[in-house]
């Protein structure tokens, strides 16, 4: 019966991923679905993720941060989540795109506890977990990513160091928060919706020239 549930499982996040426009291959889904059990199990009773949402845990974050799939480029080969907190999004990210080295950066010790145990429980060999504060952090990557990790014009002051031209900063917006900048000297700015996901606010992505 076990196995049964689990193969429903697995065929259900490899079509919701598809809905997203990602590819998962199936030790990635595999991957994924031991990591929300992680969150359910473990991050959900030490305060990590809110408790209230474990009804909707699979969509309000793992799918949500799927979608950061989509703004990695091809080339790309480094990552930075910034304040990752449960891993979200770069977990994910890390999970999907094996070919991405992705720093988990996070400054609390309850969260990298957990952020360490996530990377050696699921084998995650593209991951590092870096406790210190964003400002201390002597990294050059391709791409950031920011989910609810502060006011936009603070998340890009913590960003802006790490990207050098052409490098990417991927910004949640979520739903019902201030409304992002259109223009801005020095980056070029984008917008990816995802109409698929409800009640998610759209990716900005900001490109630095």
């Amino acid at each position: 019966m076990f196995h049964v549930k689990r193969c429903a499982e697995l065929t259900q996040l490899l079509h919701q991923a598809e809905r997203l426009g990602v590819r998962l291959t199936a030790s990635a889904a595999e991957r994924l679905l031991a990591y929300e059990s992680l969150l359910r199990e473990r991050a959900i009773p030490k305060g990590i993720v809110s408790a209230k949402d474990l009804p909707r845990l699979r969509e309000r974050h793992i799918l949500d941060c799927l979608r950061a799939v989509a703004a990695v480029e091809p080339v790309d080969r480094t990552a930075a989540d910034l304040g990752s907190g449960a891993g979200l999004p770069g977990v994910v990210v890390a999970i999907a795109l094996p070919h991405l080295r992705v720093a988990l950066v996070e400054r609390r010790r309850l969260r990298v506890a957990f952020l360490e145990l996530v990377v050696e429980q699921l084998d995650l060999r593209n991951a590092d977990v870096v406790q210190a504060e964003i400002e201390r952090v002597n990294l050059r990557v391709d791409v950031c990513f920011a989910r609810a990790l502060a006011p936009f014009p603070e998340t890009l002051r913590l960003a802006a160091p790490l990207l050098g031209p052409g490098g990417r900063l991927v910004v949640f917006a979520g739903e019902g928060s201030q409304p992002l900048p259109e223009r801005m000297s020095g980056w070029r700015i984008r917008r990816m919706e995802h109409p698929v996901l409800e009640g998610a606010g759209p990716l900005v992505i900001m490109t630095r020239q």
